[in-house]
């Protein structure tokens, strides 16, 4: 039976902080490297063993993985990194203060740039100290200004398609380290969640969440590893 782990990253310096982070590199915090120590020990007394693992290309996805990978004894494993798995671009947000943009724009605005389904926050601007051009994990490729959660589902379940489902055929176990709205996009997908519905979806970091897939790879219930 193939099995999908999808795991959000560890507290991130940015999350401690309250800002909006979205494709800007940040680490994790002590806290964060911590919870994903935990979340690989708890993967290794449940007999998890991943046969393939992907994360995206941020340092935050990344370090979570190897941390667990390492607690778990596997860290050996391939991992495939994939900027399509990153978090959702938050453009002309990124690195400001949530509390501090709500007040200046106001808390019904501010929500609806973070939680609606398809309105996308301000676009960044080229000017901006977090803009991406010369970075060069992104060369070649067409860095978006801001995207909607619909827009991040857009280039995440694609490349599920394409690339991870092969591995779950094959009856692999999947071990995905990534973000809060990439893994949005994948839950949606997987458990058939609303539009409106996915929006209010919390997924907390470091906490591994499980699918038990059939062999068509349609899905069952989702869990937290640690209610098992």
């Amino acid at each position: 039976m193939p099995q999908l782990i999808l795991i959000r990253h560890g507290q991130s310096q940015w999350n401690l902080e309250n800002r909006f982070t979205g494709w800007w590199d940040v680490d994790v915090t002590e806290k964060g490297a911590a919870e994903a120590v935990a979340a690989g020990v708890l993967m290794k007394e449940k007999g998890i063993a991943p046969g393939a693992c992907f994360t995206s290309v941020q340092t935050r996805a990344i370090k979570t993985l190897n941390l667990a990978l390492e607690a778990m004894g596997r860290l050996w494993m391939p991992v495939v990194k994939d900027w399509r798995l990153n978090e959702r671009h938050y453009g002309g947000l990124t690195g400001l203060n949530k509390a501090e943009t709500a007040e200046k724009h106001g808390e019904e605005q501010v929500h609806i740039w973070r939680r609606s389904f398809d309105i996308p926050p301000p676009p960044m601007e080229a000017g901006s100290p977090y803009n991406l051009a010369a970075d060069p994990r992104y060369a070649g490729i067409d860095i978006p200004a801001t995207e909607s959660l619909k827009d991040t589902i857009a280039r995440v379940l694609p490349y599920y398609e394409s690339a991870i489902v092969p591995e779950l055929r094959a009856g692999k176990t999947v071990l995905i380290s990534a973000h809060g709205n990439s893994l949005r996009a994948l839950v949606k997908h997987l458990s058939g969640i609303s539009d409106e519905d996915i929006t209010s979806l919390e997924i907390p970091t470091g906490q591994p969440i499980v699918y038990d897939l059939a062999d068509d790879l349609s899905a069952g219930e989702r869990y937290y590893l640690s209610e098992r």
